[in-house]
């Protein structure tokens, strides 16, 4: 919602100047967005006088003009390069130092083309007050000389834009954003001028209501012998202000009254219509050119205006282009109309229309205002365009908007967490326009006035069977009173300002909510989370695969399969994510993604119950990098992803236990086990089973894994040790064993971790080998022992004593000779 200063002073008598007056916006509810001051931006610019335009000795297209702008400027040589440019034009100067709006740039002296210029004849575009960029700005040949540009023309009034929340459409008029204003302390409300215009013939056109749910009340006048010429000048500048464009004096006069009183006008041109008669009725699959020029076809949930000719006019939202008026129009016919803001909102909405009319209709507009506002209009007209006025033609009657409030005084404190003396709150109801129907020491009670749809909004509430009506409507009553009582409150508070509020702290025991998720649903989120980080795409599939598909990937009894399937290939729950992942990674393939990452948390169900599992695929290459090419992915991306997953749910990985027990799904020698302890099964990773991979007819291994999320229990924190930086050096022992080719790998490294945790920090695994050095069927594992001094440097025989150690461990847990 836009409007300038004076725009606002027409209806608010105050002394206080722009900051005082936004400040108080805000805090009675009212957000300034923007304020514009022309003022600031362009008061450098200046009326001036061509004394002389000669050609630029140096270019064709510039002119050096001598420039006479009033005291201290009275002969300036500029070097310009607009056509209009001639001695004798009137136009706008900037000196050197002025900031060019329209260009973003300071002025400076300098030299163009050989010439000195020391300033700038400045064009539309260049103050931002219009497009034309073609020339220099003409003004009047008797324009003063020297004059600033924002006097001249009336440019120094602020603008300010305030936002409009969706309730309050009483203060998309400036008429009440000054109520509120003056209800806050800021002046006096304006008395409004009224008018009682007698009509002097009947009206041509008549009104016919065949659709009163959406339009209950519409006024209309036919207005004669018109002069529809442009708008004076006061008006079009105020519209030129908030971004309105003037288009002839009627349209200005409805688009002023929008926005003054927040109230839409609508004028057809009498001579346009056929017939004497204009018809609202609902849609009926009309095609209808509208004023922005864009053809709608109407529906049955819209309210159209009709003639014989066809649809006039989408009521409430916009007019239409066949009965448009024009500069030659000499007889227009007033629309004044109190539409429901439902079917506002819906048509506006369905054809994706947005117009001033509309936002305020929608939000509701002062439900008693049309016949005083008709004669406003009426006489606007009359004063500016002449002819006369008929009889005002009307169809439906005020619609029933009557409400009370009750406030008691005590809820301010214990409700809204201020006291305000009874005074203070009488004189702000009052002042907002609330009257007073009765009152006592401890309350008080309101009529509710006509512009405050926002204020007592009754509960429409179904009738139960077996409620009494009286019951019923008792309760309808009460919540409609609690609700008006809130809506006062409100009223009172913002007009006190919400920052006179003190703050007071919540008990203690409220003030630590209980977490919205329980363990076992972050835990959920928090797998998915970690997993989509690492690259993944999440899916999420039916629990119901194939029997044969689940056959394949573990058990698939009876018991789990559907009596009533939705589908034939959907009649058994499923024993892992990775059933219903396997056919997501087909289609991928088949569809040409060569490069394939997906993962699932979802529950999974055997004959023992349901679980929860994370899953997840991969195929193809691993993203390419600078480095070097892009790599296949392996069981090893398998086994990062679940590592990631389980050290991001609090498991430390160092102490995991790994074999190469896995499902028949599994690779059987390129897969693995995760356990923490003997009991807790938390993973399977590795590839998909070379039989299952030429089922599904993938080109190369499918990577998979599944993390039991089930498993994984809630530890209490616990106080970690503080991160200790040894003064001394590492030292790095490197050790070969041949062992049996079935001893499993993780067996050696965890034995050489739990030798002396105080002294060992770190065991990998760096080499494989195999071949006629070693005996056949056994294998040499080379790993690297960290070896990290505490508090002393070791000694040679307490190194030798570690590696020692290490060598008798390992042979007795695994067998294994060193190499």
């Amino acid at each position: 919602m836009k409007f300038t200063l004076s725009w606002l002073k027409d209806h608010l008598e105050t002394s206080s100047d722009l900051e005082t007056i936004c400040k108080t916006l805000n805090s009675i509810g009212l957000e300034v967005e923007k304020i514009e001051d022309p003022s600031k931006i362009l008061a450098s610019f200046r009326t001036a006088s061509i004394m002389s335009a000669e050609k630029h000795p140096n270019a064709d297209r510039l002119q050096v003009c001598h420039v006479n702008a009033g005291v201290g400027y009275e002969d300036v040589q500029v070097v310009c390069g607009a056509p209009n440019a001639r001695q004798g034009l009137m136009t706008v100067f900037a000196p050197v130092g002025t900031y060019i709006p329209g260009s973003d740039l300071t002025l400076k002296a300098g030299k163009i083309r050989g010439e000195l210029s020391n300033g700038m004849l400045c064009s539309a575009q260049e103050l931002q007050l219009g497009e034309n960029h073609d020339g220099i700005i003409e003004l009047p040949a008797d324009a003063p000389i020297g004059k600033a540009y924002i006097d001249y023309f009336n440019l120094n009034d602020p603008i300010i834009e305030i936002a409009i929340t969706p309730n309050r459409g009483d203060a998309l008029s400036i008429r009440n954003i000054a109520r509120d204003l003056a209800t806050a302390g800021l002046g006096r409300l304006k008395p409004l001028s009224t008018v009682k215009i007698n009509g002097q013939f009947k009206s041509f056109i008549q009104w016919d209501n065949q659709f009163s749910e959406a339009c209950p009340w519409i006024l209309g006048r036919t207005i004669r012998h018109v002069t529809n010429g442009p708008s004076p000048e006061w008006l079009q500048t105020r519209l030129k202000a908030i971004g309105i464009q003037p288009k002839s004096l009627l349209v200005d006069i409805t688009n002023f009254f929008t926005y003054d009183l927040g109230r839409p006008f609508h004028v057809f041109d009498v001579d346009k219509l056929s017939g004497e008669q204009l018809t609202l009725c609902s849609g009926d699959g009309e095609n209808f050119l509208a004023l922005n020029g864009k053809e709608y076809q109407v529906t049955q949930n819209d309210c159209i205006i009709v003639d014989k000719n066809g649809v006039q006019s989408l009521a409430g939202l916009i007019g239409g282009q066949e009965s448009a008026v024009e500069e030659s129009t000499t007889c227009v016919f007033l629309e004044c109309a109190l539409f429901n803001p439902v079917t506002i909102a819906l048509s506006g909405r369905y054809h994706s229309i947005h117009t001033d009319a509309r936002q305020r209709f929608e939000r509701g507009i002062d439900n008693a205002f049309l016949p005083q506002a008709m004669d406003l209009a009426t006489q606007m007209i009359l004063d500016y365009g002449g002819g006369e006025a008929s009889e005002v033609t009307v169809a439906g009657h005020e619609p029933n908007w009557r409400r009370k409030a009750t406030l008691r005084y005590a809820r301010l404190e214990s409700f809204g967490g201020l006291a305000v003396p009874v005074p203070r709150v009488q004189q702000i109801l009052t002042d907002l326009g609330f009257e007073i129907e009765c009152q006592n020491e401890h309350s008080v009670t309101v009529q509710v006035p006509s512009w405050r749809n926002d204020i007592v909004m009754p509960l429409k509430m179904a009738q139960h069977p077996n409620l009494e009506s009286e019951y019923a409507n008792l309760l309808a009553d009460t919540a409609a009173h609690l609700e008006g009582e809130v809506d006062l409150i409100e009223e009172v508070l913002r007009i006190v300002g919400l920052d006179n509020i003190p703050a007071v702290s919540l008990p203690l025991h409220h003030s630590i909510p209980s977490p919205a998720l329980s363990i076992e649903q972050k835990r959920f989120f928090d797998a998915a989370r970690l997993l989509a980080s690492r690259g993944l795409v999440e899916t999420v599939g039916f629990s119901f695969v194939d029997h044969e598909v689940a056959a394949r990937l573990g058990e698939a009894p009876e018991s789990l399969r559907l009596l009533n399937p939705i589908s034939n290939d959907m009649d058994q729950l499923r024993p892992t994510p990775l059933a219903s992942l396997l056919p997501a990674a087909q289609k991928n393939i088949a569809r040409g993604l060569s490069d394939v990452a997906l993962f699932e948390v979802g529950p999974v169900f055997t004959q023992h119950g349901e679980k929860t599992i994370a899953a997840g695929v991969r195929y193809g290459f691993m993203p390419r990098s600078i480095e070097g090419k892009a790599l296949e992915v392996t069981i090893w991306d398998a086994k990062a992803d679940v590592y990631f997953v389980l050290n991001g749910l609090g498991i430390s990985c160092d102490s995991l236990q790994i074999s190469t027990e896995t499902p028949i799904y599994y690779h059987p020698g390129r897969s693995g086990q995760l356990r923490l302890g003997p009991k807790t099964l938390l993973a399977y990773f590795g590839e998909l089973h070379p039989s299952l991979v030429k089922q599904c007819a993938f080109d190369q291994a499918l990577i998979i894994f599944e993390i039991m999320i089930d498993a994984i229990g809630v530890k209490k924190p616990s106080r970690k040790k503080p991160l200790f930086l040894s003064a001394f050096q590492p030292l790095k022992r490197d050790f070969a064993f041949v062992v049996k080719e079935k001893v499993e790998i993780g067996r050696i490294i965890n034995t050489v971790k739990q030798i002396d945790r105080h002294f060992i920090t770190n065991v990998e695994l760096f080499d494989i080998y195999r071949g006629d050095k070693i005996p056949k069927g056994c294998k040499s594992i080379a790993i690297q022992v960290t070896i990290q001094p505490q508090t002393k440097s070791l000694k040679d025989e307490e190194i030798e004593k570690i590696s020692q150690t290490i060598i008798n461990k390992v042979a007795l847990t695994t067998g294994g000779v060193l190499r």
